[in-house]
Order: structure tokens, then C-alpha cells, then sequence
């Protein structure tokens, strides 16, 4: 296996754990970054989904205590069965309007100036939902009901505009809905193991004629990369999130939808796919 090719995998592998569950549109930064190491033809494409997936199976891994809870008492416990269901009814706007419009909006939408747009954008976003006076009614992902679920898939959807951030849709909407910062940030992370989950694997299978046997050194190292970031960065912003909020990403969010036009009017990256 050629070793900077190995290299690769490895940064982006942890390019994708470290931004997945953050407010940061993890898709942006892999096109960046896949632009720069020169790897983001269609098997760069595919290198990503399964890389993907290993950041799902972080959140899974740092959850599995609760989730085996969750469905061995699935049919004994209303808490547990509520919960379940709010996590799929919270997934239905995602998958139907992707469905719908996912075409359209990767023919018509995926393009440097409307990145960069919504990165700024969500970023003042951000700002507004952290400076206006906070009502919190939800305090856990227990005590969501299932309209409150269906809030959060519509917020969700939103991140079918690239650069939104499907994370950050969740955890600002959920805000903006009343519910706590914390109860927020877990039902994104709960919500995305479904939602990656399905979408990783809906990829995978159109793509399947570019799978191969001789990329797999490279998709173990991006995995292993992807799974030790993912884990380590959801460990860290569940214990950020009780002594900060999110400014910090909003202005992140600014600079890096400046950087995206900066690269795109240099030419210095390709950020539409070949």
C-alpha cells in the first residue's frame, strides 16, 4: 500500500471525526481537505461514506450503555419505546426530502458561493440563538415529545443545503425549540446514527462497483482515524457545552465560508465534484 496514500486516509480520517458532531459541516472540510491532498475523485468519494460510518460507530460506542437499555426495555418501558420513536420520527423530514430533492439540490446547490453562504449564514444563526433571552422547557432527551422530535427533524433538514451542518441544524433548532443544550446535543448525536447510518449504506450500495479489496489498508486506516477523533471530539464537546456555548463555532463558521471563497477565486480548490 503506498504509505502517502496511507497518509491521506489518516488525515482524512480525522479531518471527519473531528467535525462530524460539531456545528461545522463536516462535508465542507472534507471537500476541502480532499482537494488539497489531491483525493476527491470518485474513490475519494467513496473512501469518505466509510469513513462516515466509523464516526457513527463512535457515537454508538460512547452511547451503548444506554442504548442497550433503551431496546431490551423497549417493550416494558414507555420512556424507553418513546424515545425510539422520537428518534424515527425526528429522521422522516431528512430522508423524505432527500429523497425528493437530493439531486436537485447537489446539481443546483453545491457550488462555492452557496457553501460559503450558508456557513456564514448559520453562523449569525448561531450568534442570534445564543444572545436571545433562553426558555428551557426540555431538560433531557427523555422528556421530548414527539412533536418536539418532529421539530428537530425539520431543523435536520436543513442540512440537505451543504455547508448548513446536519449537527448543528439539530443542536441550534433544538435550542431555538426549548430544549436544554445538553438534551439538544444528544438527540443530535442519537439522531445521526440512524441518519448516517442509512445514508452510509443507501452510498455504499451505488457505489458498490467501485469497491476493492486493495483499498482496504487505506479504508482501516481512515476508519480507525475517523472512530478515535469522532469519540475523543464527543467526549470533549459534551464537557465544552456545560461551561460554554456555541460562539465559538459561529465565528469558526465565518472564517471558514471566507476561506471556501477564498480557495474557490484562487482556484486553489475544486469545491463542485469532477
Amino acid at each position: 500500500m503506498d504509505t502517502l496514500l496511507l497518509i491521506k486516509a489518516l488525515i482524512l480520517g480525522v479531518v471527519e471525526g473531528l467535525t462530524e458532531f460539531l456545528p461545522v459541516s463536516s462535508t465542507g472540510h472534507l471537500i476541502l481537505a480532499g482537494s488539497l491532498l489531491n483525493f476527491n475523485d470518485a474513490r475519494g468519494k467513496l473512501f469518505e461514506i466509510v469513513i462516515q460510518s466509523a464516526a457513527i460507530f463512535a457515537v454508538a460506542i460512547e452511547y451503548r450503555q444506554r442504548l442497550i437499555d433503551t431496546f431490551a426495555n423497549a417493550f416494558h418501558d414507555k420512556g424507553a419505546m418513546r424515545f425510539i420513536v422520537n428518534v424515527g420520527i425526528a429522521f422522516i423530514p431528512l430522508a423524505a426530502l432527500g429523497l425528493l430533492f437530493g439531486k436537485a439540490i447537489k446539481a443546483h446547490l453545491f457550488n462555492p458561493p452557496v457553501v460559503a453562504s450558508t456557513f456564514i449564514l448559520g453562523a449569525f444563526v448561531i450568534l442570534w440563538a445564543e444572545a436571545r433571552q433562553k426558555y428551557t422547557r426540555v431538560e433531557t432527551v427523555e422528556e421530548m415529545s414527539g412533536l418536539d422530535a418532529l421539530k428537530l427533524g425539520i431543523a435536520q433538514a436543513f442540512a440537505l443545503i451543504p455547508g448548513t451542518s446536519r449537527s448543528g441544524s439539530t443542536i441550534i433548532g433544538g435550542m431555538l425549540f426549548g430544549l436544554s443544550r445538553k438534551a439538544a446535543t444528544e438527540f443530535s448525536f442519537f439522531l445521526a446514527i440512524p441518519t448516517l447510518v442509512i445514508a452510509s449504506l443507501y452510498e455504499l450500495y451505488k457505489e458498490r462497483a467501485l469497491l476493492s479489496g486493495d483499498d482496504a489498508g487505506m479504508w482501516a486506516v481512515g476508519f480507525i482515524a475517523s472512530f478515535i477523533s469522532a469519540y475523543l471530539c464527543v467526549r470533549w464537546l459534551l464537557r465544552y457545552i456545560m461551561t460554554h456555548d456555541f460562539r465559538l463555532f459561529a465565528w469558526y463558521r465565518i472564517a471558514f465560508g471566507l476561506v471556501i471563497l477564498l480557495t474557490w477565486q484562487m482556484g486553489w480548490v475544486q469545491w463542485v465534484d469532477n
